[in-house]
């Protein structure tokens, strides 16, 4: 799974294309890439906007969301991309098990079990950071699910494709924008916090990438840290 800044990578000669195709590269053949993309559309509906003015989220269309910066868009665009099906959660993979990643992706609490991000912490896969900041680790969402501690619990309405139709859906999920527990117990940056310690233990590889700061990470490891981490904050 990849957290791309490609702007903290300096020039580079091809681009974003280059970039994929030299990730594709290192995964090899067998492998796959990662990148959270969210949707865009959901940050526009208004309830204002009468229904049928709002255009419902379509996995293989919908523009990922601009916050998760240009490479998510780019990867999702790629000849051959899949998108899994969970509107604010979605997950856009490259690769040989693309179809397994993105299949079957839940729509209510789309980080926990099932999910694309527990399907990377069963594949014994990776995060890298690509110039990212580090509070952008997305899977430490599923750590959050996974973890016995309080949540507060969000619930929306969007619209979804489905059958060449729009179908207006309730989704249920853990609020992600801001840290899990009672206000003001966790540091808003808590997520660059868990990663900054679990760094500390030695469990990872950093480098420069064309000149961004670059870390890898297995997610096996460093959500089972993520979960003890915040149980031990927030009991």
């Amino acid at each position: 799974m990849v957290h791309a800044a490609l702007r903290s990578l300096g020039p580079v000669t091809g681009g974003a294309d280059a970039v994929i195709a030299a990730l594709r590269d290192a995964v090899g053949a067998e492998g796959t890439i990662l990148a959270y993309a969210d949707w865009q559309g959901q940050e526009d509906i208004d309830a204002s906007l009468p229904r049928d003015d709002i255009a419902p989220f379509d996995p293989s269309a919908s523009r990922a969301s601009r916050d998760n910066g240009a490479f998510t868009e780019l990867l999702r665009t790629t000849p051959g991309a899949l998108r899994s099906g969970n509107p604010g959660a979605s997950v856009v993979a490259l690769g040989a098990s693309a179809a397994w990643f993105t299949a079957g992706h839940p729509l209510d609490y789309g980080y926990g079990p099932a999910t694309p991000l527990a399907k990377l912490v069963e594949a014994r896969g990776k995060v890298l950071m690509l110039g990212a900041p580090l509070d952008t680790m997305t899977l430490l969402h599923h750590a959050e699910h996974l973890a016995r501690i309080p949540h507060r619990i969000i619930r929306y309405e969007a619209p979804l494709l489905a059958d060449g139709k729009t179908v207006w859906r309730q989704f249920e999920e853990f609020d992600t924008a801001a840290p899990p527990g009672d206000p003001g117990e966790l540091p808003t940056d808590h997520i660059g916090q868990i990663v900054d310690e679990f760094l500390s233990t030695g469990h990872d590889r950093r480098g420069t990438i064309g000149a961004a700061a670059s870390v890898l990470v297995d997610a096996d490891k460093i959500v089972p840290f993520a979960v003890a981490w915040l149980e031990r904050h927030l009991k």
